[in-house]
Parts: C-alpha cells; structure tokens; sequence
C-alpha cells in the first residue's frame, strides 16, 4: 500500500472499508448461541478515517474507532462504535475539546489497541502520541498520562504480568533518535519505572517480549526517515539498510546498562506471541517479516511468517527458526501465560492481507482457496501442528482473544 489518491487505495475497501457513523444497538440477534458465562464486552480499535476526502489516506493513520459488544448471560447487551475525541475530531463533530495533557504538545485519536487497566479503559497508539481513556459506553473522556507519572508517550502494543499486575510497554517517538523507552505501570495505574534504553536512528518499536526476569526489546532496520518526512509521507519510517538488526535483553529489576544485545539477520516484527525462559535461554515465538517499509511503503518487502528465535546467551547469539510460513499476523496467546512457557499459540490467516502486505504467488494462491481465505489458526507448538477454524466468506478474521472457561468447565492445561 502506497500513500496516494481514495480511489482504489486498498484500506478503503473490504475489511477496511471506514464506517460513516456512530451507532448504539441494543439487544442484538444471536445466531447460534453465546456462551452464558461469556460475560463482558468485546472492543476493537482500528483506524477510521473522519475525512474521507483528506489527501494521502494510510492505513496506520486514520482517527482510531472502537467497536464494542456487550455480553451478558448468554445476550449480546448493546453493539457501539465511538471515533476517539482528538481535539480535530472533536471539532470535526461539532463537540467541546477533551480535557488531558499532552506530550509534546502532540494529539491523535489514538487507533491501535484499547485495554482495559486499573479500572479504566484506554485506547493506545505509538510514536509518542497520547493515551485517550474511554468510559464503560466508549465515550471519550480525555487523554490520560496515569496521573501525572509518564513521562512521555506510550505504546501501542503493552502486556500484563500475570502474577504482579503490572502493565509493561516499551515508547518509541520521532524526537528520540537516540532512545526508547521501558515503562512499567503499577496496578493502581501509576508509572513506577521509566527506563531509557540508547539505541540509534530512532527505530519503530511496535511490540516487545515479556519473560520473568527480562524485557525482550527488538532494535531493527525499520527507522524514522527525514527523507521520508520531508516528501510529505504521513508514517515517516522506512527500511534502513545501515541499520543493524538486533535483539536485546534488558533485566526487568535493572538498569539499562545490563541491556545484552544479539545481532539477528534484517528482519522486521510487528507483534509477538510470547516470550518465556528455557533455562539461560530465552525463547520468543513472533511473526516475522525479512523486508518491511522498502521506500516508506507498507506493501515494500517480504511477507510475514510465524517464527521462533531462541537467545542463547551462553553462545551469544540467536537462532531463528520457523514455525509456519504461510501469511499470517496478530498472534496471541492465553494471556494468563504471558512470560511463561505456552503450548498453543493463536494467528490470523486472511485475504484481506492480501491488499496491503507484501506477499508471494503463492500466498495469494492460498489465500484464494476457501479453506484458508479466512482462517484462525491454533498452532500446537509442541507437536507442531495447526488446525484452522475457517469464517465464510464476506466475514474477516480479527485478533484472536483467548477467553478461559470458568473453572467448572474448564478442560484446559497449565500450557493451553
């Protein structure tokens, strides 16, 4: 996908086609049935352009929108989608600005993530843009720094500790071309660690790794692009071949002097499934692409693929291994695993890639063929199985979310 005119731009069609309008619905028709004990409410995030005249339209930049269902004993309560109130879409709706600060002096709606901490609702996005908080109907009620503790931006892509309850990210911004940043949020929703790890030519940091006792950090060849910036590209970060791609291990009770750092062959991540300790070494199960953002373009590279890399400390180095190399993305796990050892990892396999990601003849062969065109996939990681659960057509697979039966039903393992 290339920065360009509406027409015939791929995020305006299909699954990423903008809805024009706000709704609330409630009591929404069941096909089928809803689990009784599938209490809460489903959101998603997503990018959702306002403007649908506004020049140069990209997928990563349009006002975020939040969809949301509420379940309640075996009904579907109310569907809402609600745009995020930056200050330009509040004034594009004729509304009152929020209230918040700003990093920066910088505002988006945010459009990436929406998690829900220390009794909040937070919509998240990257580059050092502002965290919005949401009420329970997905109102926008401001942006939120946690209380005056962060001290910058934030991140799209954050994990629970299971066992503490606290929230990790790892920042990246355009103005630090020389540092990211680690940060913890405590239960409460308080920022109790700001760890500025060096690192050069401002890389795009969209996700990380959690284990134990480290914070796995990648430092690859995707970084910001004056170039870029300069010819008007809305997402200005690009493959950078002078940049050396590097994984690295920053202690989660130290300082970022003991951050340890492997070199791995260019390569790009996007998101991770999940990271755990093998005794010295530390095992990361992500999707990985070699080639991303050629020339500032998104659809510029290589296709994704389900990988393993495994830190060998002791050896100093990594070794990558793949797991499943058909096109597939948003990995996930059961979260209550995060930084411990999983067997079943979750991906996405769908044709709506297909218009925005790079990909290979054969990706599109497979993606044609109905049994995979929208497809979940449940990969057994010891066995190396995978069994997809295919949608119909006209239907797209999303993030997958793992939702544990309640302990009466529950048939699953310590590694499901």
């Amino acid at each position: 996908m290339s920065d360009g005119k509406n027409t015939g731009n791929p995020v305006f069609r299909g699954a990423f086609a903008p809805a024009t309008e706000e709704i609330t619905a409630f009591d929404l028709p069941v096909t089928g049935a809803v689990p009784a004990e599938l209490n809460g409410r489903f959101l998603r995030n997503g990018p959702n352009p306002i403007d649908l005249d506004a020049p140069n339209p990209h997928l990563f930049v349009g006002e975020g929108m939040v969809h949301g269902v509420r379940l309640r004993d075996g009904r579907a309560e109310w569907y809402r989608n609600r745009w995020v109130r930056s200050d330009a879409v509040a004034e594009a709706l004729g509304e009152e600005p929020r209230p918040g600060p700003r990093f920066d002096g910088l505002d988006f709606a945010a459009n990436t993530h929406v998690i829900g901490h220390a009794g909040r609702t937070l919509a998240l996005v990257e580059a050092g843009l502002p965290v919005y908080e949401l009420s329970e109907e997905l109102e926008t009620l401001g942006r939120c720094d946690f209380g005056g503790t962060l001290p910058g931006g934030f991140a799209a892509h954050s994990k629970v500790d299971p066992r503490t309850g606290e929230l990790h990210a790892v920042a990246y911004y355009f103005g630090w071309q020389d540092r990211i940043q680690h940060l913890v949020v405590s239960p409460d929703g308080k920022v109790v660690r700001a760890e500025d790890v060096p690192v050069s030519d401002g890389p795009m940091v969209h996700d990380f790794a959690l284990t134990e006792n480290h914070v796995v950090l990648y430092d690859l060849p995707v970084t910001f692009s004056m170039a870029a910036a300069e010819a008007g590209v809305r997402l200005p970060y690009a493959w950078n071949d002078a940049h050396p791609a590097r994984v690295g291990l920053l202690p989660r009770h130290g300082g970022a002097a003991g951050v340890r750092w492997y070199e791995v062959p260019p390569c790009f991540v996007f998101h991770t499934l999940n990271a755990y300790e093998d005794g010295e070494k530390v095992v990361v199960d992500l999707v990985a692409y070699d080639r991303l953002f050629v020339e500032a373009r998104l659809d510029l590279g290589a296709p994704p693929r389900l990988e393993r890399w495994t830190v060998d400390p002791a050896a100093g180095q990594v070794r990558r291994t793949v797991l499943d190399d058909r096109m597939q993305e948003f990995p996930r796990i059961d979260d209550r695993l995060t930084s411990r050892p999983h067997r079943y990892g979750y991906t996405v396999l769908t044709e709506a890639f297909a218009d925005f990601l790079p990909r290979r003849a054969e990706d599109l062969q497979e993606l044609s063929d109905p049994a995979f065109a929208n497809a979940l996939l449940k990969h057994d990681l010891s066995t190396g199985a995978a069994e997809a659960h295919v949608f119909p057509r006209g239907s797209y697979a999303g993030e997958p979310v793992f939702a544990p039966s309640p302990p009466a039903r529950r048939r699953t393992t310590a590694t499901s």
